[in-house]
């Protein structure tokens, strides 16, 4: 029993000892592309709307930015919000420099001044690129300030109120 119990606690502190040092030799994850050339991915991403019937959903922020970070890895690692994505979104990261002074403006007015609710921000587009709401995060956040992070029944209903199935008439219509 010593022996069983001596192996079970050398095999814990060797495992969490080199899980230390695997998951500190990991790079950061970055999703935005600090260097994109923003309209002409954008034209590309209405280009992929087009062929697959699907809305453009930007999220502008920046790697910089936590709250862009926790939106992002909820999309990536709850699959019931990752399904609702890639069923009817086209989701662009669209980055947004730290640097005051290098943001692009005139983008920001082609979509209504975004920027205005902070980041993340989220303008929802249809397949030809027309805006269809701007949303801002706080929406989706826990009521409760102690609870940092996204509500995930509210970011699905959300992606499932400005889906094109929502907002086409064909899906209100009575048959008769």
């Amino acid at each position: 029993m010593k022996f069983l119990i001596k192996s079970a606690l050398v095999f814990f502190i060797f495992t969490f000892h080199f899980s230390l040092f695997t998951s500190y030799g990991q790079p950061a994850v970055k999703p935005y592309n600090e260097n994109q050339d923003a309209r002409a991915e954008l034209k590309t991403a209405i280009a992929q709307a087009q062929k697959e019937n699907k809305h453009i959903l930007i999220q502008f922020g920046g790697n910089w930015c936590p709250w862009c970070m926790r939106f992002h890895a909820l999309v990536n690692g709850i699959p019931q919000v990752d399904s609702l994505m890639k069923a009817n979104y086209i989701y662009f990261l669209l980055n947004v420099s730290q640097n005051k002074e290098k943001r692009d403006y005139t983008l920001f007015q082609e979509f209504e001044y975004p920027n205005r609710f902070g980041y993340p921000v989220f303008v929802v587009l249809d397949k030809n690129g027309k805006r269809l709401n701007t949303q801002d995060s706080d929406a989706f956040e826990y009521p409760n300030p102690k609870i940092k992070g996204y509500d995930t029944t509210k970011v699905i209903r959300f992606l499932t109120m400005w889906s094109p199935k929502a907002l086409d008439p064909v899906t209100y219509t009575r048959k008769p």
